[in-house]
């Protein structure tokens, strides 16, 4: 009698927990929706396209930064973790980290902005979703599983670097491996730093040319910006040695 009440007890704890976890999904799905529909709801293609809009944006950009510095860089900080949280991907944050705060101090925010919200998407992910990512990809994704086991920073750091693989996904795959909070947090930091520096730099070579120009440039003219072709060339460079160390890490 009371082994069969101890298993109800715990079934039921179980059944609560479950019950939690599709709760705090359904509310967090909410939240990506929401934001994704506000984000959207300001912001329109002309908004980046426009060579006059962007031109005054960035001017209002740089009075704000100049205000006050740390206050900014602390607000873009959260920006980013939250961003690279709720939606996964990097790509225009360190553009705009580059944009606004140059490459240096704009590298450092996108570093540890990211890799900050990289690895609460990953812990969000292990609790909530654990059960659905292995059910979608553990046969894919099989063959890493005794790489993480044999060196898991090592094998995270280049996982890391070598990419290939969507931000977003590349976030909550290592649940597959059950990978180290603190194995997660530094890969991401050191494995993402170099392409994230790169892009950072195009970032601010976007806001060199706009300040050199009075009118919109050509796209040879941008392209042929020292400040522009140096970090392209360079992603070039990081892109071709990716695909090699791909096809021997994911082999």
């Amino acid at each position: 009698m009371y082994i069969s009440t101890a298993i109800f007890n715990k079934l039921g704890k179980v059944e609560k927990q479950n019950k939690l976890k599709i709760v705090l999904g359904v509310i967090y799905l909410s939240i990506v929706t929401g934001f994704l529909l506000l984000f959207f709801n300001y912001f329109s293609l002309d908004d980046f396209s426009s060579f006059d809009l962007i031109k005054n944006n960035r001017d209002k950009l740089n009075d704000i930064k100049n205000s006050n510095l740390f206050i900014t860089s602390i607000i873009f900080l959260i920006g980013v973790i939250a961003w690279s949280m709720l939606l996964g991907f990097g790509a225009p944050v360190f553009l705009l980290g580059g944009f606004i705060f140059g490459k240096w101090i704009g590298t450092l925010l996108v570093i540890f902005g990211l890799s900050i919200g990289a690895t609460s998407l990953y812990l969000t992910a292990n609790y909530f979703f654990k059960d659905f990512i292995e059910k979608k990809f553990s046969t894919k994704f099989s063959n890493l599983k005794e790489k993480f086991k044999d060196n898991e920073f090592i094998f995270f750091l280049i996982y890391r670097f070598v990419g290939g693989i969507p931000f977003a996904i590349s976030n909550i795959l290592p649940t597959l491996f059950n990978v180290k909070i603190k194995n997660f947090f530094f890969g991401s930091l050191i494995g993402m730093a170099p392409q994230l520096f790169i892009g950072t730099s195009l970032g601010a070579g976007l806001n060199k040319v706009i300040e050199n120009n009075l009118e919109p440039p050509s796209i040879i003219d941008i392209i042929l910006t020292p400040d522009i072709y140096i970090p392209i060339i360079g992603m070039m460079i990081l892109v071709l040695i990716g695909i090699m160390m791909r096809k021997k890490f994911y082999k």
